[in-house]
């Protein structure tokens, strides 16, 4: 049985100058578990995977919801089996709740964890809150700005809660309303006022965004490569930021990896060409895909339009093949542990604070030593052929 240790023991060893705002600022890369979408059901073995990342020193779990399994129910399930690790939304959709109602949600897991929640929130896309929530999905930069002000309201608990809207109005005084409505004060005392609320964001003004009004960033597609068109946006935000907030030497940036440990870097690529080509071929609509507009900015644009083409004809297995190994290397880290060892480099230096790993709880370990450095080559070896095996099985 893997012993106990402390968060502490995971940070990596290098650490890297972020300048925000003309702040020198040393951030320490972190490493955090990320469970995935759910399937038919639940992921398989997800408490052991879950309590083993707990046990072995990860920082942060992560939940995520789309048009099947919520974010905050797993979220508290798994959470009541763990005693340290963060408990985090990647996201929560903000269409999916009033922003009073994620608030309920985010301050009762934060007393019944004793502190450990991470709001991570989203807008989602048209395809998802149009024809499964039934909203309108107008201006999600303005829609984003007011949810967050309103969830921050309901955790300060300074006052009742009032919002001139339009979006979302409190009290409500539509042409239909009765009249009746009261502004109103959470019951409960949240535990923590300043708990942290983290930002889904792909385009730059909604990544701007995040850093002026939030407390972390939760990129998705995030290529190294790209970090200085990052940084800028952040920095763009960071100037228009409320000193009342955390200082943006504090802001986080925790970004979901592909971390897979392989001997054959062809065979490790195939595990993430289905995942790239769904969301760059399959998401959204043509000409209105955010998604594929972060491959775009990378100069993918010529075979995002052949992915893209094939997975709307219905060709998805040609769509998936058509991913090139090297988009693949771009957004994850893949192949023998050595290689990976080396691309790490690139990653400790952007602006991410924090690594989110996905696998089975047996590999656990061996993601954390190689995103951390703090195991050896050959035990790093071994899992990744043991890693390989399971694939066949």
């Amino acid at each position: 049985m893997e012993r106990e240790c402390s968060t502490a023991q995971v940070y990596v060893d290098i650490r890297f100058a972020a300048n925000y705002r003309g702040l020198s600022t040393v951030v320490v890369m972190r490493i955090g578990y990320a469970t995935g979408y759910w399937k038919q059901g639940p992921p398989r073995d997800a408490v052991k995977a879950v309590r083993t990342a707990d046990r072995l020193g990860y920082e942060s779990v992560w939940t995520a919801e789309a048009y099947g399994s919520d974010a905050f129910t797993p979220l508290a399930w798994w959470g009541s089996r763990t005693t340290r690790i963060k408990l985090g939304t990647a996201i929560a959709q903000m269409s999916a709740r009033a922003p009073t109602a994620t608030a309920m949600a985010a301050l009762t897991l934060d007393h019944l964890s004793g502190g450990r929640v991470i709001l991570g929130l989203g807008a989602s896309g048209p395809q998802v809150v149009e024809g499964w929530y039934g909203q309108p999905f107008p201006k999600p930069l303005a829609r984003t700005r007011e949810y967050v002000a309103i969830v921050r309201d309901v955790l300060a608990r300074e006052n009742p809660v009032t919002a001139p809207g339009p979006h979302y109005p409190l009290p409500y005084a539509g042409a239909d309303a009765t009249g009746l409505g009261k502004a109103l004060r959470s019951t409960v005392h949240p535990l923590r006022a300043d708990l942290p609320i983290y930002l889904a964001a792909e385009g730059p003004k909604n990544v701007a965004l995040s850093a002026e009004i939030a407390d972390g960033w939760l990129p998705f597609l995030f290529a190294p490569r790209a970090n200085a068109e990052s940084a800028g946006f952040l920095q763009e935000g960071f100037a228009l930021r409320s000193p009342a907030l955390r200082p943006p030497s504090e802001f986080e940036v925790a970004v979901q990896v592909a971390v897979i440990p392989h001997p054959d870097v062809e065979a490790a690529a195939d595990l993430v060409r289905p995942m790239i080509a769904l969301y760059v071929g399959g998401m959204g609509a043509k000409g209105a895909n955010f998604h594929r507009n972060v491959v775009d900015r990378l100069g993918y644009s010529e075979d995002c339009d052949r992915i893209q083409d094939l997975y709307l004809a219905g060709k998805k297995k040609e769509a998936i093949a058509a991913v090139p190994t090297k988009l693949v290397e771009e957004i994850a880290l893949i192949g023998p542990p050595e290689k990976i060892r080396d691309e790490l480099a690139a990653w400790e230096e952007s602006v991410v604070t924090t690594m989110l790993v996905q696998g089975p709880a047996f590999a656990l370990r061996a993601l954390r030593d190689l995103v951390t450095g703090s195991g050896s080559l050959a035990r790093a070896r071994i899992a990744s052929r043991m890693f390989a095996r399971s694939l066949r099985q």
